[in-house]
């Protein structure tokens, strides 16, 4: 088996190399030319004008700000190329045009073979995309081909930004798989990268604008949305060649667009860093009136040096909101300074070289720079504003959280401080108000209230007389402002809270406290204390359907609980959230609050009703005197 398979091996060499031998190889395809001069003419004639004496040779790239100043309108370039004896009928040749502003049309030994769309007014506008002109190989000679282009541009005067000034790159001929590779390269970075920063840029400033709408006080957010959409919808004209406008519109609404799109900037920078100034929104929108102003006077033969000089303007606003920005990072939140120094210093480096290369100082480069890095730098920026935003939603901010604590610390400090001023300011004038009151109470009200108990026929109304007489004498008890030591004042409610919830058939299991104490309770605290404590009595023996109450007191600290727990019905569900609504559960939780404590109720069916009532002892009641 293996002298068979040498033979066969040995056999296919050997008609390998007969078939060399009797089959010349394939001419390879011609290499490619680069073509760097041109004979050129100015002239919007529809043929390669033969014979002008104008006619003269230039170097490509043609630029026609250096090489003809001022013209406007179409010129013609001739050159020639020979493909060379080992050109083969079945190798497909191409013309390679990197850029011809603004339009191009090309002929081949006479005869159009392309054309980059409208040639007159209004031109279409194919400054930035490269141009692929495949060759018929029917009219390629092997030696003498003449290629005429015409381009129809613009001067500089009337644009403006440079690259859309009128002229012509190098020219390249060659095989064109080879060519297309290298068309297909310059018209991504030149054109589909273009435009798909500025869709995603546009897409996140959609979503910025609507998180904005939606919490109307995220204003940085905004006017970054904003500022997004606006520079994407002015990179859309590279989607749009054939605008059904003159070049002077079309120039003048682009100068236009630039100068909202730089205050939202400068906006943005300033509300981010918490600053807001009446004097610079006006000055802005003074801005957006002057700038089309000045360019409608200057008109159209004059627009590149009135927005160079707009452009100087802009840029140094934009970069002095850019370091007042990093200045007050600097000193109030040094977190956010390095992402936005990184950040800016970059935007700033962009503007920087796009105002050399509008200012001539550098050449133009084979692709837009800052039409590509610009919406990256803010893509990369907005995405982080976004994730901080959605950070913030998720978790606040602790510093945040805290400063609002120690926010409604310090108001509630500020209330007590100005509750107490107001009470000892008034407190020595009505005194002797009280006193008074007191007095005629007692002599007067309590004296005509005892002759109705000791003289009515009627038992109800004598009942009414007592209960008002007892009331009565509470509120002179508070109004002489007499402090009660608190184991006198359980006594007087132990009593008289057994005495009311035995004749209501009502058992009660009272402790008191462990001890006897020497704290004290304002006149007013036990006037208030006693009311409270009636009203839950009351509700008791009319609503709960009890038949065992316990009472219990403590004291914790600087505070004094008491908690009145029954067995009976509790408080319906249907009234569940509304007991504050009736007189007498408000009333008990208003007196509680004047004395800076809380009362608390909790029932539920089944289970029966717990008041839990808590005061304060505290530094405003006086030690009692010494046993």
């Amino acid at each position: 088996m293996n002298a068979v398979a040498l033979l066969r091996l040995a056999a296919r060499l050997l008609c390998a190399a007969v078939l060399a031998t009797v089959w010349p190889a394939s001419a390879a395809p011609p290499p490619t030319q680069l073509i760097t001069q041109a004979l050129s003419v100015a002239s919007n004639a529809d043929r390669f004008p033969e014979g002008d004496p104008s006619a003269t040779t230039v170097s490509l790239p043609d630029d026609w700000s250096d090489s003809q100043p001022r013209h406007d309108g179409g010129v013609w370039y001739r050159v020639n190329f020979n493909p060379g004896p080992s050109l083969d009928r079945t190798d497909l040749l191409a013309l390679y045009v990197p850029r011809s502003c603004s339009n191009l049309d090309v002929f081949l030994n006479g005869r159009r073979i392309h054309s980059g769309g409208r040639m007159a007014d209004p031109v279409a506008r194919n400054c930035h995309y490269p141009q692929l002109v495949s060759l018929p190989g029917g009219l390629v000679l092997s030696q003498g081909n003449v290629l005429d282009l015409h381009v129809r541009g613009h001067a500089l005067q009337r644009v403006a930004a440079r690259e859309r000034a009128g002229g012509l790159s190098e020219l390249r001929v060659g095989a064109y798989d080879e060519l297309a590779a290298l068309h297909a390269d310059t018209l991504f970075w030149n054109v589909t990268a273009v435009q798909i920063a500025s869709l995603a840029l546009g897409m996140l400033g959609i979503v910025m604008t609507g998180l904005a709408w939606v919490n109307r006080r995220d204003a940085p957010m905004g006017y970054y949305g904003l500022m997004a959409i606006g520079w994407a919808l002015v990179s859309a004209r590279l989607w749009w060649r054939e605008v059904p406008l003159d070049n002077a519109t079309v120039e003048f609404l682009i100068c236009l667009s630039f100068t909202p799109i730089l205050a939202l900037a400068v906006q943005f920078l300033l509300s981010y860093a918490g600053v807001r100034s009446r004097m610079i929104e006006a000055a802005l929108l003074a801005q957006c009136v002057v700038l089309p102003m000045s360019l409608l006077l200057a008109g159209p033969g004059r627009l590149f040096g009135m927005t160079g000089a707009w452009y100087v303007v802009l840029a140094a606003e934009t970069l002095g909101a850019m370091l007042l920005h990093l200045h007050i990072s600097w000193r109030d939140q040094r977190s956010e300074f390095w992402p936005m120094a990184i950040t800016l210093g970059a935007a700033a480096i962009a503007l920087a070289v796009e105002m050399a290369v509008q200012r001539g100082w550098l050449a133009l480069p084979p692709a837009p720079r800052m039409q590509i890095l610009l919406p990256l730098i803010l893509i990369a920026f907005g995405v982080r504003l976004v994730v901080r935003r959605a950070g913030a939603a998720v978790a606040p901010d602790a510093s945040r959280f805290n400063m609002d604590a120690r926010v409604r610390e310090i108001t509630a400090e500020i209330e007590r401080n100005h509750a107490q001023l107001a009470e000892m300011r008034i407190e020595q004038v009505t005194e002797k108000e009280r006193k008074r009151i007191a007095a005629d109470l007692h002599d007067d009200l309590g004296a005509k209230l005892l002759t109705i108990v000791h003289t009515s026929e009627s038992e109800r109304i004598s009942t009414l007389a007592r209960e008002a007489l007892e009331e009565m004498r509470l509120s002179v008890r508070g109004l002489t402002g007499r402090p009660v030591r608190l184991s006198d004042a359980l006594a007087d409610w132990r009593a008289e809270t057994v005495m009311r919830l035995g004749q209501a058939n009502v058992e009660i299991d009272w402790k008191s406290l462990a001890e006897d104490t020497d704290q004290v309770l304002p006149a007013r605290g036990f006037v208030q204390t006693t009311r409270i404590l009636r009203e839950a009595v009351s509700n008791i023996i009319k609503h709960s359907g009890a038949s065992h109450v316990k009472v219990r007191c403590a004291i914790s600290g600087l505070q004094f609980g008491l908690n009145i727990q029954d067995n009976g019905k509790g408080i319906p569900m249907e009234l569940d959230g509304k007991l504050d609504r009736g007189h007498g559960m408000s009333s008990m939780k208003h007196r509680a609050k004047q004395m800076q404590g809380q009362c608390l109720v909790e029932s539920g069916p089944g289970y029966g009703t717990v008041i839990r009532l808590t005061l304060p002892l505290g530094p405003e009641a006086p030690a009692a005197p010494a046993r």
